[in-house]
């Protein structure tokens, strides 16, 4: 399809203007101007996924699902189901919200009365795998989640030097007698509003993965 003429009043394109300015150019100039092009579209791109909501879903015997912003999937922590993370400019871990199976071993009577005991050796297990790891405290979960049963570790830890602090809640589906269910970890640095374990996920971009959360 041939091009509408433009008018002479309206000048000489953009276009026009730099093509003289860019035959000119070196060719290491041309090129530091095609990696600057391509850095931006790049960082345009990462802003809008940063802004939009993103789900996750998954099957199996323990259905839930998750949606997310200002987050980026990675590999899960070992054994677990999924992670996603966001990191500071020099590389250090601002948050991170990962999901990963828990299954209780057989008891009678109500969950509410076994999550406790479950927790005594989940603790064990944390200082076993978490640098500096010092426990804050534990108790029935403050967010119900729907209704939930749910029991949560409030804890400081470090990694690679940088502290952090962590809460961990143990959920399962609502059904008498359920033995299977997830751990959810999420880990903050300290700052602003993050003012100790138990803020952990009360607001910024943790409080939105977690409001969201649910068994399907």
């Amino acid at each position: 399809m041939a091009g509408t003429a433009m008018k002479a009043e309206y000048g000489p394109t953009l276009g026009r203007i730099l093509a003289p300015r860019w035959r000119a150019a070196s060719s290491l100039a041309r090129a530091a101007i095609l990696a600057g092009a391509v850095a931006l579209v790049a960082v345009l791109a990462a802003a809008a996924l940063t802004l939009e909501n993103t789900s996750y879903s998954h099957s199996g015997r323990v259905p839930f699902s998750f949606s997310y912003r200002g987050l980026f999937k990675v590999a899960p922590e070992p054994g677990g189901y999924v992670r996603v993370r966001s990191l500071g400019p020099g590389g250090e871990l601002r948050y991170s919200f990962a999901v990963n199976p828990l299954v209780l071993p057989p008891y009678s009577g109500e969950v509410a009365a076994e999550l406790p005991l479950y927790a005594d050796t989940y603790i064990r297990r944390l200082r076993a795998i978490r640098p500096g790891f010092v426990l804050i405290g534990e108790g029935f979960a403050r967010t119900s989640l729907h209704g939930l049963p749910g029991y949560e570790i409030l804890y400081r830890t470090s990694s690679a030097g940088q502290d952090l602090y962590g809460r961990d809640m143990l959920l399962l589906p609502k059904s008498r007698g359920v033995r299977e269910g997830v751990a959810i970890v999420m880990l903050s640095e300290p700052g602003g509003q993050v003012t100790g374990p138990a803020k952990v996920a009360s607001t910024g971009v943790l409080a939105h993965p977690l409001k969201t959360f649910g068994f399907d």
